[in-house]
């Protein structure tokens, strides 16, 4: 069975005080998905971050529709967290994310660890489209957050995921 790995790292030329709370409101990750996805958190109301809470999301891929449930498995603000997908497309979907304060800004590590089912299928698939699949969706999220996080929020969109990370962090 092959595993894979994915490591992103960038830097956001925002303090780890106002980075990490965006982070941490998983209502922002519909803002950092790509559109082409059409995700969708299925979770009704506040999402209460901390080890244990379960993320249910609805998504298409390829337009297939897929339902994915997730954990947070460790919460260790504003240093850490780390996700696991319960029930979804992968075998194994292990995603931490870290965050480091670096002067005035922050470094922010993705590191992904996942298993595909389905034996030489999901090697292949991986080959074919997976592994680039996962670059477009995390090259999306880069450019997204440079946007709503260095540039300032330009759109009522940017605003408004903003001001519900900032508004979550006092």
């Amino acid at each position: 069975m092959s595993s894979y790995r994915l490591i992103r790292e960038q830097t956001i030329h925002r303090p780890l005080d106002e980075v990490f709370p965006f982070f941490a409101d998983a209502r922002n990750l519909e803002t950092l998905t790509p559109p082409w996805l059409r995700f969708e958190i299925l979770t009704p109301g506040n999402i209460d971050m901390r080890v244990g809470t379960i993320i249910q999301y609805a998504l298409r891929v390829h337009g297939l529709p897929i339902n994915w449930t997730t954990a947070i498995t460790v919460w260790n603000p504003p240093f850490e967290f780390v996700d696991m997908q319960l029930r979804g497309p992968y075998l194994l979907w292990h995603h931490r994310h870290t965050f480091e304060a670096v002067g005035d800004s922050t470094r922010m590590i993705d590191e992904v660890n996942y298993r595909l089912p389905l034996g030489w299928i999901g090697r292949a698939m991986h080959g074919f489209m997976v592994r680039r699949d996962l670059k477009a969706i995390f090259d999306y999220r880069e450019r997204t957050v440079k946007s709503l996080l260095e540039e300032g929020p330009n759109t009522a969109v940017n605003d408004s995921a903003m001001r519900r990370a900032f508004a979550g962090s006092q």
